[in-house]
């Protein structure tokens, strides 16, 4: 494993102790690729609950579900998002499964405790009266509460578990790890019977795998007369122990020279050059083994020693890739032995929404939105897997020949689950383009989905109108100054109620928006009553002309009261 990647050891022991079955279960994974990048590495441990009369089986589906599911989820998606979905959806299949085998409430539940260390950070979640502890400069310290009741001086009983209803309120708690933290797992059979002292001890003084073995074999000396299971992740090294590591990761690729047609390179043979920025440069290129026509996208060498603009060029591949969408471009993947640093992508032979609205400047409102509606339907696939575009503006859209829109440029996409992971320098902000930013990325906010949303009714508007809704970008400095422009001074024929749609998806403030992109589609087919008609400012809806001749009116108004009051 490289010397950027987290790393640890870990050591897991259960035991039935005094009872004739054993209804604890628990499980450790710890990829050895990739994923343990971005997933991080996993922990659960359950405790069957013993009045539920398959609590051995709940807690076994708890642990088995959670370890597959969790790394079944998009890569993209936070932690908390994935892991909270999974321990969610396993709740609901417990519940349901006891009320159909069982017909009862009870018939499959358990405790569930789970601890997620991706990059630099642990993720924690909880359910019932398992535990988690962290051991951190010699002190044993307990991050968990126990959902129960006292019932009398003898009897708790619990107030939470997995499998009672069909929802349940998982405890979520973050924390920032260093090398060298320790976390213990245990079920009530271990920590009811021994001290704060006793697993602390045993904790330090021993290697994982034998601490949670010793813990074991503790309580049940101790006299524990219920299941007894122990587990121990101990951190051995952070990603951030060798800061230049990531450097060297994103560096391992030279960029490639200036292409030529009729050059070939690692088996792809240059047409011609598409586009050409200061920042990138995009070939049209033949795959010679398939015959493919693809894009073919290099980094520029003014950026050769920045490790934040190659992380975003990355990132555009790592996107493509995992969105399959047919309004998002699709990256393909390069060759495995490839020798240079670049990136492939489906060739589309078309133009950009900006050079079709250089050639179509006023357009029929159908046309927009077929346009729009199919932007939305590559924004939403961005959405659903805890993606922001952040960059979204005519020239980032394609348009083929049969009139197919596409998304590209995914290099300013704003990814959750990178997020997470530690690098140098900080991933979480805005990249965007300012015409098309909304007010509160201006202001230094990430993106979101609404800022999203934002930059397609902007670009509505444009399609339009051949201008933008506000007549300079709304900054912290100037956005309490600036007012929206009614679409209907540039186009009278536009109705009313599209200029009230687009006012509200361009608002300044995010709560005054369209919440969700099927609101905003839907007012922007049909006249939505709930929106009042706001008629533009007087000195807006009047020409200059028209003010002109009103101030001359005005002084010869003034001239003739003169003239009265002087009589």
């Amino acid at each position: 494993m490289n010397r950027a990647t987290l790393t640890l050891h870990a050591g897991q022991a259960s035991h039935a102790g005094r009872k004739s079955a054993n209804q604890d279960s628990l499980g450790i994974r710890i990829p050895s690729d990739e994923t343990v990048v971005t997933k991080g590495v996993a922990a659960i441990i359950a405790d069957g609950v013993s009045t539920s009369e398959a609590g051995k089986d709940a807690a076994e589906t708890c642990v088995t579900s959670f370890l597959a599911d969790y790394y079944s989820t998009p890569d993209s998606w936070s932690v908390e998002k994935a892991a909270g979905r999974v321990l969610g959806a396993v709740n609901r299949w417990l519940h349901g499964e006891g009320q159909r085998r069982h017909r009862s409430d009870h018939g499959m539940v358990c405790t569930a405790s789970a601890v997620v260390i991706k990059s630099c950070t642990a993720y924690l979640f909880h359910v019932g009266d398992s535990r988690i502890y962290l051991l951190r400069d010699a002190t044993l310290e307990q991050l968990t509460r126990d959902h129960q009741a006292t019932v009398d001086r003898s009897r708790n009983v619990l107030t939470r578990a997995m499998g009672v209803s069909c929802n349940v309120e998982i405890d979520f708690h973050r924390l920032a790890v260093q090398t060298g933290d320790r976390f213990l797992l245990t079920t009530d059979g271990v920590h009811n019977w021994l001290t704060l002292v006793e697993l602390r001890q045993l904790v330090a003084e021993n290697e994982p795998e034998l601490a949670a073995q010793k813990i074991v074999q503790a309580a049940i000396v101790q006299g524990s007369d219920d299941n007894v299971s122990a587990q121990i992740l101990a951190i051995t090294q952070l990603p951030t122990d060798h800061p230049g590591a990531l450097y060297e990761q994103l560096t391992a690729l030279p960029y490639p020279p200036a292409l030529e047609p009729g050059q070939e390179l690692d088996g792809y043979r240059i047409v011609r050059e598409l586009h050409a920025s200061k920042r990138s440069q995009v070939y049209l290129a033949i795959d010679m083994v398939s015959e493919q026509r693809v894009a073919l996208k290099t980094p520029s060498v003014n950026f050769q020693d920045d490790p934040v603009y190659i992380d975003q060029f990355m990132t555009e591949e790592w996107v493509g890739r995992r969105i399959n969408n047919p309004h998002v471009l699709k990256m393909l993947p390069s060759p495995a032995n490839r020798r240079w640093l670049y990136g492939v992508a489906e060739y589309v032979n078309g133009c950009t929404l900006r050079e079709w609205m250089q050639t179509h400047p006023n357009p029929e409102l159908s046309q927009v939105r077929e346009i729009a509606e199919q932007i939305a339907k590559g924004l939403r696939a961005f959405h659903r897997l805890e993606m922001v575009h952040q960059d979204l503006k005519p020239e980032n859209i394609l348009i083929n020949g049969d009139g197919t829109v596409k998304i590209i440029d995914f290099g300013a996409v704003r990814i959750r689950g990178s997020e997470q992971i530690a690098t140098p320098w900080n991933r979480n902000v805005y990249l965007g383009t300012e015409d098309y930013a909304a007010p509160e990325c201006l202001a230094g906010e990430p993106g979101s989905a609404s800022a999203d949303r934002y930059a397609l009714a902007v670009i509505v508007y444009e399609m339009l109108t051949a201008r933008l809704p506000y007549s300079q970008p709304p900054h912290p400095a100037v956005r309490y100054k600036v007012d929206y422009r009614s679409t209907r001074e540039q186009r009278p024929d536009l109705p009313h109620w599209l200029d009230a749609c687009l006012a509200k998806a361009v608002a300044l403030a995010p709560a005054q928006r369209y919440a969700a992109m099927s609101e905003f589609l839907t007012d922007l087919s049909r006249p939505n009553p709930a929106l009042p008609y706001r008629p533009a400012p007087l000195i807006q809806r009047l020409s200059a002309r028209a003010w002109r001749i009103i101030a001359v009116i005005s002084v010869l108004v003034n001239i003739v009261l003169m003239l009265l009051v002087a009589r």
